[in-house]
């Protein structure tokens, strides 16, 4: 697909330099080994979580420059195939290999330790223009979070483990069954609340779903609560009626308060590939996103779907789920996934 070494302009990357640097010094600190790339470091948490892409994704990326090889179109061409096949996206995958050969050239490297810090740092650049955590606006009372995606993501399950979070940082919160699509959903979160000690406000199965989520939000000015989090029906973009009812939902919360929602967050199965790239950008359409939380990335040998969401949307990767218990999921941060990922 590439040829790498033909024709490629120079472009002016200083910053890109300054940061291989750092990551070049931080590995020359450590004990020397044989084998290149190859460390011995104590495990981390999130390294144990990611423990199934890093040895699928981390382990392909590193074997690629652990035997001798030579520079050029070939290792470029090996580079890409892995990164596609880890799901990291046609787009995101040609912007990081070009950057990365762009700086082989323009160093003139020709040790492939080098060339693996170059591409570690690109997808560490990448990795990092979606770190935004979600921060609340203590002047929104409530604070409202409407959260959307497709049934089997864990949508509601992500939704409780935010509840919990926040309520262990002090926050009071509430949460509004929105779901009334389905009773399980309905009961499910219900469940949840009794269990955290967290109220939610609900209706009966096949309630209008705008509605459970007006008197939630109404509820939650009137107790004074700080933070309100409204699950809404799983569902696909072919569902044109739940689809049309997501965007009622949006009118409806702004005649209760014209700013909400103040964060409409998606959730998507880290697993699924292309497949979450389709969902973001079908629910963009009827809503727009402000945040993503990507979920079960434990569970994936590929691990990234982010990096492919960051190259075709830019929103900002909120949440990332690796584990069942509520610390499991954890606040996004580049360096630290990154890290865990590649090893």
């Amino acid at each position: 697909m590439f040829n790498f070494f033909k024709k490629k302009g120079d472009k002016n990357t200083d910053n890109q330099e300054d940061a291989l640097e750092a990551l070049r010094e931080k590995h020359n600190t450590q004990a020397s080994q044989e084998q290149v790339i190859v460390q011995s470091v104590a495990p981390k948490s999130l390294d144990i979580q990611l423990e199934k892409p890093r040895k699928g994704f981390g382990s392909k990326v590193k074997n690629l420059f652990a035997v001798n090889k030579s520079i050029d179109d070939e290792l470029f061409e090996e580079i890409e195939t892995t990164l596609l096949m880890a799901d990291v996206g046609a787009r995101a995958t040609v912007d990081i290999v070009e950057k990365t050969s762009q700086q082989v050239k323009r160093k003139n490297l020709d040790d492939m330790q080098e060339v693996y810090y170059a591409l570690m740092q690109n997808l560490m650049e990448l990795a990092q223009s979606v770190e935004k955590p979600l921060v609340i606006d203590t002047s929104k009372q409530p604070y409202v979070i409407l959260v959307v995606g497709v049934n089997g993501v864990g949508k509601t399950t992500t939704i409780a483990k935010i509840a919990r979070n926040f309520k262990q940082q002090g926050k009071s919160v509430m949460l509004a069954a929105g779901d009334t699509f389905r009773a399980a959903a309905v009961e499910q979160l219900k469940t949840w609340g009794e269990r955290e000690g967290i109220p939610v406000i609900a209706q009966s199965t096949g309630s209008d779903s705008a509605s459970v989520i007006f008197d939630a939000m109404s509820a939650a000015k009137a107790r004074n609560i700080d933070i309100l989090i409204a699950d809404t029906a799983g569902r696909l973009h072919t569902q044109s009626n739940l689809m049309q009812e997501l965007g009622k939902i949006s009118r409806v919360m702004k005649k209760n308060d014209s700013s909400a929602p103040h964060e409409t967050l998606i959730v998507v199965d880290g697993g699924t590939g292309q497949n979450a790239i389709s969902q973001v950008s079908e629910f963009n359409k009827t809503t727009e996103l402000t945040g993503i939380a990507i979920t079960k990335l434990d569970g994936t040998a590929k691990g990234g779907v982010l990096f492919n969401l960051a190259k075709e949307f830019g929103i900002p990767v909120r949440f990332i789920g690796v584990g069942e218990k509520s610390s499991d999921l954890k606040t996004y941060e580049a360096k630290e996934f990154v890290e865990a990922l590649l090893g």
